[in-house]
């Protein structure tokens, strides 16, 4: 079984740190992304999500947001599927969609990477 709390690092060097997940899914934690590691501004953000539970034998579904609120205008979500690989390891596998803050309709095209 994969236990989606706990402190977790991807491949560029963010943590994340996500609470108990309570028992309707619901979890709250902190992400600390590189890009203000890098900048010499190391400062969490909040992220809020929920867990789906698996069906018997299933793998966790999950999604998360992180409000990047301290350092930019932007919210990013996540969503994902918690594995455990043949040694043993947790592996959280996500995708993610990044919404900038912009002036206009018109500049609208040019705010969601």
């Amino acid at each position: 079984q994969c236990q989606l709390s706990g402190l977790w690092r991807n491949e560029q060097d963010s943590l994340m740190e996500i609470s108990a997940v309570r028992d309707d899914g619901d979890f709250q934690g902190k992400y600390l992304t590189r890009v203000t590691l890098a900048g010499g501004c190391a400062r969490a953000s909040p992220l809020k999500g929920a867990q789906q539970q698996p069906g018997e034998g299933g793998w966790p579904t999950f999604a998360f947001t992180v409000r990047w609120d301290k350092f930019s205008n932007t919210t990013t979500a996540f969503a994902g599927q918690c594995f455990v690989d043949v040694a043993g390891k947790e592996i959280l596998t996500t995708m993610w969609l990044l919404r900038e803050a912009v002036g206009s309709l018109e500049e609208d095209w040019k705010a969601t990477r």
